[in-house]
């Protein structure tokens, strides 16, 4: 059994990320520990006000929990920080709160946000990981992998960030079914096809990392560190 910390900036980001990996990795007898750090949505009013946002801060966290049980994790844990001003905060803070659950959890694995997506979240927040599980003597994290998220890693233009190149491809031929219910689960964040966030476009994409490794469907990773 291995234990797995799936690191996401807002709700519905675990899933859209690598929401089939959870689900193998659960059927595979391992600990999947999800932690969601912003709370997904006060960036949509003019001012930030989480009393006035209250119901959909409600749904967004039932949405997280319905979706951590069905992919079968062990645990989703939500820190509700400001949605879309991760930058604003001291990346100390950041990176000592991502330690806590770190030292807490002592995984194995850690799956995290690709550092060039155009939202400023998703790049805080994987600096604060990558920080966080640098590879001191003893330290548990064996294993470190950068996931896409549709509409961010796709929406950064060429030469502004770095590109997502995977290198880690994961079956989830037999977990999209459960992919799909976790999205549906995410309703009021999955929008209308052709938007790069509807349930059809993630069915296409994972039927293109599938096939570009010759599987039916798959999600697709950077590998940033592993150690043997």
């Amino acid at each position: 059994m291995k234990i797995v910390l799936v690191v996401a900036a807002h709700p519905d980001d675990e899933v859209l990320g690598c929401g089939g990996t959870i689900a193998r990795h659960a059927d595979a007898g391992d600990q999947v520990q999800v932690l969601i750090v912003a709370e997904g949505a006060t960036s949509r009013q003019g001012q930030r006000n989480r009393q006035q946002a209250g119901d959909e801060l409600s749904v967004l966290a039932q949405a997280a929990q319905a979706a951590g049980s069905i992919l079968g994790a062990a645990g989703v844990e939500l820190l509700n920080l400001p949605d879309n001003r991760l930058d604003s905060l001291d990346r100390l803070d950041l990176i000592k709160s991502i330690e806590e659950r770190i030292a807490r959890h002592q995984p194995e694995v850690v799956y995290v946000h690709h550092a060039g997506d155009v939202n400023v979240d998703h790049r805080r927040l994987h600096e604060a990981v990558v920080t966080a599980c640098r590879p001191t003597p003893r330290h548990c994290v064996r294993r470190l992998l950068s996931y896409e998220v549709a509409s961010s890693t796709e929406w950064q233009p060429p030469g502004s960030a770095p590109a997502f190149q995977p290198n880690w491809f994961i079956d989830i031929s037999a977990q999209w079914e459960r992919k799909r219910q976790a999205l549906e689960a995410y309703a009021a964040e999955m929008r209308p096809w052709p938007h790069a966030r509807s349930i059809n476009a993630l069915e296409h994409l994972a039927h293109w990392r599938g096939a570009q490794v010759g599987v039916e469907a798959a999600e697709a990773f950077c590998l940033l560190r592993q150690l043997v």
